[in-house]
């Protein structure tokens, strides 16, 4: 992978704990602040909770940054901006899905296909996913 060479990636965000709209107007300032330049940001839409039960909606939504970061440098950054606001730990290897004020995913990274333990891109669950699906349509137009 080149040094310094820009990288597109989409980033799916989702909250619902907390001031979800607020969560993620943090998390969006912070990636801009410390991952790449966001390019787009797809409008929020609110869901029911996916593969888990909860009685607190989510708002979610998609972003475009453009990067210098490899995909693993966009991962820790991306979690240490989750734990800073708030997020205690990502799901378990059981699938576990719980309430949280901010989820990060990376859905995509340029054209790139990782699969590793912890970092799997394409995000192998997106096309099952409406909440990351429809908002990744709108900014990919």
């Amino acid at each position: 992978m080149d040094v310094g060479r820009r990288h597109r990636v989409y980033l799916g965000l989702g909250s619902n704990l907390g001031n979800r709209e607020e969560n993620i107007r943090k998390a969006i300032l912070l990636i801009g602040e410390r991952v790449g330049t966001v390019l787009r940001q797809s409008s929020l839409i609110e869901t029911e909770p996916w593969g888990f039960e909860s009685e607190n909606s989510f708002l979610n939504g998609v972003i475009l940054v453009e990067t210098t970061f490899t995909p693993r440098q966009t991962l820790k950054a991306t979690q240490k901006i989750e734990r800073e606001l708030g997020r205690k730990r990502k799901s378990d290897s059981l699938k576990k899905y719980a309430d949280r004020p901010i989820d990060i995913d990376i859905l995509l990274y340029d054209d790139l296909t990782i699969d590793e333990p912890d970092l799997i891109i394409p995000h192998p669950l997106m096309e099952q996913r409406d909440f990351v699906m429809i908002p990744l349509r709108e900014i990919q137009k």
